[in-house]
């Protein structure tokens, strides 16, 4: 099993965006909605760069933003995360029945180590963060470095993705996919499986997806 974290096990995206709009304020301009939407499921370096476009400033050091909005959002996660519906138990269940299951995110280590007080470490055999690949989502690298570190081929995987960028990410490195939106509408997609929450899930259906 494989989940991604932001808006599919926790409702973070809702953090995200108070950061983001804060840090374009401070830029001296304002966060248009088509912004913020591109970046959901983006890393940290396509974030910038989308942030920079938006507020016509793309001479606009990288470095201190990044500083500026993983501590933010470092402060916002440690006050704890909400769970998305069905999050917590289909995960719980996950790990009842013994299947080998790792965390596929691009958000990056130092806030992935924060959000695992609300999510739990144990729940997982193998982490990739966003940090730690040279291509990110949407490449597959993500999804293919998790199911090498988990033992099992790719194929006999499962993704739970909710964003257009994590549902290509595993597409392509050839998982069957769950995708249930969070904040953005997610369209029919060949070889998907959309639902519109995680809540009745189970290791069961689950795997009929690999049928």
């Amino acid at each position: 099993m494989l989940f991604d974290m932001d808006g599919t096990l926790v409702d973070s995206e809702r953090v995200w965006d108070i950061a983001l709009r804060e840090l374009a304020v401070l830029a001296g301009g304002e966060l248009s909605l088509a912004a913020r939407h591109a970046m959901i499921g983006s890393n940290m370096g396509r974030t910038m760069q989308i942030l920079r476009d938006d507020l016509g400033q793309p001479e606009r050091p990288e470095e201190p933003d990044v500083a500026w909005l993983t501590d933010r959002v470092f402060e916002l996660f440690a006050d704890g995360l909400v769970w998305r519906p069905g999050a917590y138990e289909l995960l719980r269940a996950v790990r009842a029945a013994g299947l080998p299951t790792a965390l596929v995110t691009s958000t990056g280590r130092k806030l992935v180590e924060v959000a695992l007080r609300t999510i739990g470490r144990d729940n997982f055999d193998a982490i990739v963060v966003g940090d730690e690949v040279k291509a990110p989502k949407p490449d597959p690298e993500p999804y293919r470095t998790a199911a090498e570190l988990l033992g099992v081929p790719i194929e006999r995987c499962v993704a739970i993705e909710d964003s257009p960028v994590g549902v290509a990410s595993a597409v392509a490195a050839g998982a069957a996919v769950l995708a249930v939106p969070a904040e953005l509408e997610l369209p029919p997609t060949d070889g998907v499986h959309l639902r519109t929450t995680l809540e009745g899930i189970d290791p069961a259906y689950l795997a009929t997806l690999l049928a």
